[in-house]
């Protein structure tokens, strides 16, 4: 079974591979052999637009992600191909960049880092998570990662998803729940119901003073409108990813007191590389098996 993966340190990270297995690193430039006959591909990491390399590849079985996203994938993938992400490898790491950006945002170290370059000394008082009302919209890997941080911080939380389950309410329960949350935390797949999600209404029932967490993707909010909420002084953000992104260097979102922003570096930590294989291999040699993949990606994702 002919594999190509984008890194040749990860080599020993995918652990014994059974016989039969061809493992050749394509960085994305020259092709290591015909593509035709690649049955298992791993592509880089945000790399470039799949649909071109796609069709060269005929024999092509499953296609395994090293991201948690597949939004760019979903409507590209030939039929009979698998698409496989990579849930649950960036769950800790994108939940502490949400949470530390919360932080951040509610006790104001973004004010306070800037007024440090100005050597200023300004205190003032700030919010806290400690008894704050969160509200994480949706409740899978990351958010029940986030959910515990927060529990830890003495923050209340109320978490939704797309179905109830036990201690998780749906979307149909937020316009009840919006205005009762000091900060909310989007941790949605982009899909064609998520995308415009957050737009001028439902920013429209955030109470006055919250802050909203985007540690999902941009296009799930309304960057227009929530651009105009936070000019107001009304709202605050916290955004690691935006529309568009990058962020144009004009966009009024970096003059803004109230906006947090990071270049889309949730999971762009130490330790990429070790979290991101052992479900490589894993995936491997389930296919050498014979056996079906896992964490493949349905249509409605």
């Amino acid at each position: 079974m002919k594999t190509w993966i984008p890194h040749k340190e990860a080599l020993p990270l995918l652990g014994e591979l059974p016989d039969g297995v061809d493992i050749e690193v394509f960085e994305g430039d020259e092709y290591p052999s015909d593509p035709a006959d690649v049955e298992f591909w791993v592509p880089p990491f945000l790399g470039d637009d799949p649909v071109d390399l796609l069709k060269e590849m005929p024999n092509l079985k499953a296609v395994q992600l090293l991201s948690a996203g597949a939004e760019a994938w979903v409507p590209n993938m030939p039929e009979g191909v698998a698409l496989c992400d990579n849930r649950g490898a960036h769950s800790e790491t994108t939940a502490e960049w949400a949470v530390a950006a919360a932080l951040a945002s509610v006790r104001e170290l973004d004010r306070f880092a800037r007024k440090q370059t100005e050597r200023a000394w300004e205190p003032r008082r700030t919010g806290t998570l400690f008894g704050a009302s969160t509200l994480i919209l949706g409740a899978g890997s990351i958010g029940e990662s986030i959910a515990r941080r927060l529990e830890v911080c003495g923050s209340t939380v109320t978490k939704i998803a797309r179905t109830a389950r036990p201690g998780v309410s749906t979307t149909a329960d937020l316009p009840e729940l919006l205005p009762q949350a000091d900060i909310v935390f989007v941790i949605v797949p982009l899909t064609a119901e998520t995308e415009g999600m957050v737009d001028a209404e439902f920013l429209g029932r955030m109470k006055d003073g919250a802050l909203l967490v985007n540690a999902a993707r941009g296009k799930v909010v309304d960057t227009e409108a929530l651009t105009a909420e936070v000019a107001s002084g009304r709202l605050r953000c916290a955004l690691d990813v935006t529309e568009p992104e990058p962020l144009p260097a004009d966009h009024p979102l970096w003059g803004l007191e109230g906006a947090f922003v990071t270049p889309h570096v949730a999971g762009a930590v130490d330790g990429f590389l070790e979290r991101v294989y052992p479900p490589v291999g894993d995936q491997i040699r389930r296919l050498a098996a014979g056996e079906p993949p896992t964490n493949v990606v349905e249509n409605g994702y």
